[in-house]
């Protein structure tokens, strides 16, 4: 794949590294020093590739948006905080009949994750002594709280579970990500828990989606396709190993 990245922050980095170690080509990186440069000038630079990744930061992304769908070109968000501002990226999606994928993570195990929580709302459903919770904790400079990981977690469960779930944040040090799912009674406390030991799952799920993005049309969250990701990112790896 020929690749636009936005942003070379911590994640950015990985998901260069990892997209060179993989035979992909980083065509262009785009970071803030670009932003007072016009929207039609950098569409013109991304024009021909096959797909662009945004670990970036929140308020850039309807612009990062408009620049790839001006220029024809598949997104991938993984910066997260945006959300407020999803109607209208979807809108600049939809007009220019482009496509999107974006995720609160993009870890596999997160993912999976997702899933295990899903059936344990779903078993704790009409158990009311059990008081739902969610901890997540990471470093320092990650800059919305709660985590959209911990926003997912939640309304996951929230199609289980009647009451809200509160969320516990806490920035400080170096910390990956770790987030903890909790159901609490005056009997007993049950607690699954996933922690991200660095950020190579976010670059490699990344890759994955930008990889399953080409030559599709629409708007798509990360977890919701993630077993079509999941296929095609098998399949090209049975491939090669026959290759």
């Amino acid at each position: 794949m020929k690749l636009a990245l936005f942003g070379c922050g911590g994640t950015g980095r990985l998901v260069r590294d990892r997209a060179r170690d993989e035979g992909h080509e980083i065509a262009l990186i785009l970071t803030s020093r670009d932003a007072a440069r016009s929207v039609e000038e950098l569409a013109g630079e991304l024009r021909g590739l096959d797909a662009a990744i945004d670990f970036s930061v929140a308020d850039a992304v309807p612009v990062h948006t408009e620049i790839c769908m001006r220029a024809n070109v598949p997104l991938v968000v993984g910066t997260t905080g945006w959300r407020a501002q999803e109607p209208q990226v979807r809108r600049i999606v939809e007009a220019h009949d482009g496509a999107l994928i974006y995720g609160a993570n993009f870890s596999v195990g997160v993912n999976i994750f997702y899933r295990i929580i899903d059936r344990a709302a779903e078993l704790f459903r009409h158990l009311d002594d059990y008081a739902p919770f969610i901890e997540e904790a990471h470093h320092a400079r990650k800059r919305d709280a709660p985590s959209g990981t911990a926003l997912r977690l939640r309304h996951i469960m929230a199609a289980h579970i009647a009451r809200e779930t509160p969320i516990a944040s806490t920035r400080a040090g170096h910390i990956p990500g770790t987030h903890r799912v909790g159901f609490d009674s005056p009997a007993d406390q049950i607690t699954l828990t996933h922690t991200a030991r660095n950020r190579e799952g976010f670059a490699a799920g990344a890759l994955a989606a930008a990889r399953w993005i080409i030559g599709r049309k629409g708007f798509y969250e990360f977890s919701e396709v993630f077993d079509q990701i999941l296929n095609l990112n098998r399949g090209g790896a049975e491939a090669q190993r026959g290759s």
